[in-house]
């Protein structure tokens, strides 16, 4: 009996496009797949099919938690221009009122889902979230965070 190999999926921080692609490739290139709706450079491999909420915002991290990228709906969320999160500690920068969820994920592999936290604004207010974290499987490691508001 034949087993059927499991299709990644892959998601657009940019722009929340889902896809599949069998080989991981760009074409008969050894790139890894960029976004065909946007343009963008690189999209992030799931294991199973996400679909966040229409007012969801994507932010893509290094292992060390620092930002890589970030996609419509962040700015929307925290007030913060992609030039100010570049480079900067996801946790530590929007003051996370709990690290665990990122940790967890980071250091087991593991997705983290509808997490409550809260988050402060670069205005400087409180905001409540809903924090859904995803663990690279490429040999970069990082994470896909993907912030809702809370609603109520």
């Amino acid at each position: 009996m034949a087993t059927l190999a499991a299709v990644p999926y892959y998601i657009c921080p940019k722009c929340k496009e889902r896809s599949v692609d069998i080989d991981a490739r760009e074409g008969f290139s050894t790139q890894a797949p960029a976004c065909r709706h946007c343009g963008f450079g690189f999209l992030f491999e799931l294991l199973d099919d996400y679909y966040p909420a229409p007012d969801t915002g994507l932010v893509v991290t290094d292992q060390e938690r620092r930002v890589l990228a970030i996609g419509r709906g962040v700015f929307e969320i925290t007030g913060f221009p992609e030039a100010d999160l570049m480079g900067l500690d996801l946790v530590e920068v929007l003051h996370f009122s709990d690290a665990k969820p990122v940790e967890l994920a980071r250091e087991w592999g593991v997705r983290r889902l509808g997490e409550h936290l809260s988050i402060r604004t670069r205005g400087g207010s409180e905001k409540r979230v809903i924090a859904d974290v995803f663990p690279a499987y490429d040999d970069d490691g990082g994470l896909l965070v993907a912030l809702t508001p809370q609603r109520g």
